[in-house]
């Protein structure tokens, strides 16, 4: 009696189960679509651009960067009134740039101008958002994100498909997991027949690709689930930092006792933040920083990617605006800081494969490629069943 309960029970269990994958899956399936396939595209946009846009490069030289002072100089020419919201050095062949972000006409907009880093010389301007010159790569992710819909409407969405999309693997792994591990049903799940008919090639596309990407695809979609809701990110943190709430965004103020204070040095404060953070390290792989501050206790803050095409390991150094001393943050470095912060730093870094170099962005590619077929292969599986 026992064991015809527990059978009942089981086959009602893969009942519920495959019931659910079904209508989750044909929901989903479009949403789940365009995410992936989008993501395909975007996981290699940095060598594709650096392929289409050689403004990107400058000729490598022994000598040092000009100051941030000369290139806000340069970029104010060609945005004359507009106030710069990031300034970016690259690599020694990179150029650097400045970005503006701004509105206009009730729309966003955000402009580039690329400048040559050891002269401060004009490169080119670049409009990405709202200008007339389409940017494919903003196209992409505009799809990637929300659809193609207003954020506040379309990322909701896609963060509701991608939870669906988690539970979708769980699911199609239970379907997946064969009743009897004996040789023929272990061929059904890790091989694909080839010389089979369609309806069998396009059934083992499904089940036996979906298996074997659905570590990598979870990590995609988790990574991914962080962007999309707040309380993903912050649950993502309790557990992995062991039962602590992630902190806001926060910084280290300056102290306002002294901004009364004369600035009486030849340099700008933002060059003598900038020189101070080169003599304190000397792996560079890339920095950012926001030339102009916005409230009165701001801090400056200079951003130091260590190594080249990620982002992850970074350090951020904080200097007081009125007085330039330094200024510690908790976690302000991957080295020093914590796991749950390590892995916080690490989140796009997962979610385009850069974590892993080239290969990890080719392993990225074919498994959203994987993820952009499997609503096609299963709806086809339902609609063969279906006949």
């Amino acid at each position: 009696m026992a064991t015809k309960k527990k059978s009942k029970s089981t086959s009602l269990f893969r009942k519920i189960n495959d019931w659910l994958h079904l209508w989750l899956g044909l929901t989903s399936g479009i949403i789940v679509f365009i995410v992936s396939i989008t993501g395909c595209f975007y996981a290699f946009q940095q060598e594709i651009k650096d392929a289409l846009e050689p403004w990107r490069f400058v000729e490598a030289k022994e000598q040092t960067f000009v100051p941030p002072s000369l290139l806000l100089d340069t970029a104010a020419q060609y945005m004359p009134g507009a106030k710069p919201s990031g300034l970016t050095y690259s690599t020694k062949e990179g150029a650097a740039a400045i970005g503006y972000a701004g509105r206009q006409d009730g729309k966003r907009t955000f402009s580039v101008v690329f400048m040559n880093p050891y002269t401060g010389d004009f490169l080119r301007k670049q409009q990405t958002v709202g200008g007339e010159e389409f940017d494919f790569f903003r196209f992409i992710i505009d799809g990637h994100r929300a659809l193609w819909l207003p954020y506040d409407i379309g990322r909701p969405i896609v963060g509701v498909a991608t939870l669906v999309f988690l539970v979708l693997l769980i699911t199609g792994l239970v379907m997946w997991w064969p009743k009897r591990w004996n040789r023929s049903n272990r061929d059904k799940s890790f091989k694909i027949k080839w010389n089979a008919k369609f309806k069998r090639v396009n059934y083992d596309l499904h089940n036996v690709l979906g298996f074997y990407s659905l570590l990598l695809a979870l990590a995609l979609g988790i990574t991914g689930l962080v962007w999309s809701f707040t309380w993903f990110d912050q649950a993502l943190y309790y557990v992995s930092s062991g039962g602590d709430h992630k902190p806001e965004h926060h910084h280290p103020h300056s102290d306002l006792a002294n901004q009364h204070l004369p600035w009486d040095k030849a340099l700008t404060p933002l060059d003598s933040a900038w020189y101070a953070t080169l003599k304190q390290t000397d792996q560079i792989g890339g920095m950012y920083m926001t030339p102009i501050l916005q409230d009165d206790d701001d801090s400056y803050e200079i951003l130091v990617y260590h190594l080249e095409g990620s982002y992850y390991n970074q350090s951020a150094y904080f200097y007081d605006r009125y007085t330039l001393a330094p200024l510690d943050m908790e976690g302000s470095k991957f080295s020093e800081a914590r796991f749950a912060d390590r892995l916080s730093m690490m989140n796009y870094d997962i979610h385009v494969g850069a974590i892993l170099g080239f290969p990890g962005k080719l392993l990225a590619f074919f498994i959203s490629l994987i993820c952009a077929s499997l609503p096609i292969t299963g709806f086809l599986v339902w609609w063969n069943k279906r006949k």
